[in-house]
């Protein structure tokens, strides 16, 4: 299980690093990996 979440946290990681180029970006992004962190739980 912790290996999953770590996992998807890497994932929202990068995809934030790739993808903000706004701060809209940044909590769209934030919002998106903590969506698929509680789905993983």
């Amino acid at each position: 299980m912790k290996r999953i979440i770590l996992a998807l946290v890497a994932l929202g990681a990068m995809g934030t690093v790739s993808a903000c180029n706004t701060v809209e970006g940044v909590a769209e992004d934030v919002k998106q990996t903590s969506k698929a962190v509680r789905r993983a739980i």
